[in-house]
């Protein structure tokens, strides 16, 4: 039998098979991979989801899009790896380990299971431990201060809540000298 398949449907078919020869590569994704590539150092997934939570609890969801949205834990790991030297990214790294062990002696659960109150309280114990050494303190300073740093340059702030003005600015011809 000699069939001949019509034109339209040949192409169609070969549309479908190019498709999800295209789609498939992301069926096979490695499930415990993180989101950034690190060059010095390297976290976990279980890591990289305290910390976010962390930098959630630190600039919150409200009417702005909050840490988590803006993903500011990849600015954080990004700038430890390339903005400090190697002490101090070990630093960060066993103060990220102790900060999830801290957080499950403390409030008796992980951190990511916490409450927003009983986060924020941990937080405070932290700033508050009279150990100036500890390495859960400089790891939280750390983090604090790259959240921080951050959400002030994130498109987001710079678009929608900075008011920009050219370099010279408006005359003022009352300001004081």
């Amino acid at each position: 039998m000699n069939s001949i398949i019509p034109r339209r449907t040949a192409i169609r078919n070969l549309l479908i098979i190019a498709g999800g020869a295209m789609v498939l590569p992301a069926c096979f994704r490695e499930s415990g991979k993180l989101t950034i590539k690190l060059n010095n150092f390297s976290i976990t997934t279980e890591q990289e989801s305290l910390l976010e939570m962390l930098c959630e609890t630190l600039i919150p969801e409200t009417d702005n899009p909050g840490a988590k949205s803006l993903k500011l834990h990849l600015f954080v790991l990004k700038m430890v790896d390339d903005c400090y030297k190697e002490e101090d990214q070990q630093i960060f790294i066993k103060g990220l380990e102790k900060f999830g062990h801290f957080a499950k002696e403390n409030a008796g659960k992980p951190f990511s299971e916490a409450s927003g109150l009983e986060r924020e309280a941990l937080l405070k114990s932290i700033q508050l431990d009279k150990e100036e050494d500890s390495t859960i303190k400089k790891f939280y300073k750390i983090t604090k201060s790259k959240t921080i740093q951050g959400y002030l340059n994130s498109e987001y702030v710079m678009t929608n809540l900075v008011k920009y003005e050219l370099v010279p600015g408006r005359y003022n011809g009352y300001f004081p000298v």
